[in-house]
């Protein structure tokens, strides 16, 4: 529950994953108001928003299939270079749904291509966020959602290092320490 009013969670689990339906299912014209039958037979294959695939897969209703942003093309093209392969475009929230979509479908190399991922991709954008001076990075077109959060981290506390350096206030007094104490509270 600590992520239900967060916004890019919100977002996350609208992105869209195909599913195949084991079961047979009512109530179609719901979900897709431009489907034809309101039943979907069993074997269909559809694509539905995360959160929807997610709880019909615990009912056992639908099988998940890996995303087309986990597919083989996007697994070698982050082995040949990672830095140049346009995450944002395969999926905004790449790291947040491989995480959470790994343990439905399975598949166990997920985890291992989201992490030398993030490493090999981690200082890269750091190193670009220390040394950027206001102008916004060319390549953040290429930054996933998480990836963005970190270059603004790494931006703004470099601009935060250069003010106290060029002369901010070197010591700052604790609000609590100017505040006198009154004589009964000593008692």
């Amino acid at each position: 529950m600590g992520d239900y009013y967060d916004m890019d969670e919100i977002m996350m689990e609208e992105e869209l994953v195909s599913v195949v339906f084991q079961k047979a299912a009512n109530g179609v014209v719901q979900i897709d108001p431009s489907a034809e039958t309101n039943t979907v037979e069993p074997g269909s294959k559809v694509e539905l928003p995360f959160w929807l695939a997610q709880e019909l897969h615990m009912r056992q209703a639908v099988s998940i299939n890996v995303p087309s942003c986990f597919d083989q093309k996007t697994r070698k093209e982050i082995q040949a270079d990672v830095s140049c392969v346009d995450l944002r475009s395969r999926c905004p929230y790449f790291y947040e749904l491989g995480c959470k979509i790994a343990p439905l479908i399975g598949e166990k190399t997920i985890g291992a291509l989201l992490l030398y991922a993030f490493k090999c991709r981690y200082k890269d954008i750091l190193i670009k966020g220390h040394n950027a001076s206001s102008v916004a990075l060319k390549s953040a077109s290429l930054l996933t959602k998480e990836e963005s959060g970190l270059y603004e981290a790494a931006r703004s506390s470099m601009t935060a290092f250069k003010k106290w350096r060029m002369g901010g206030a070197r010591y700052q007094r604790a609000t609590i320490l100017g505040k006198k104490r009154k004589s009964d509270e000593c008692t």
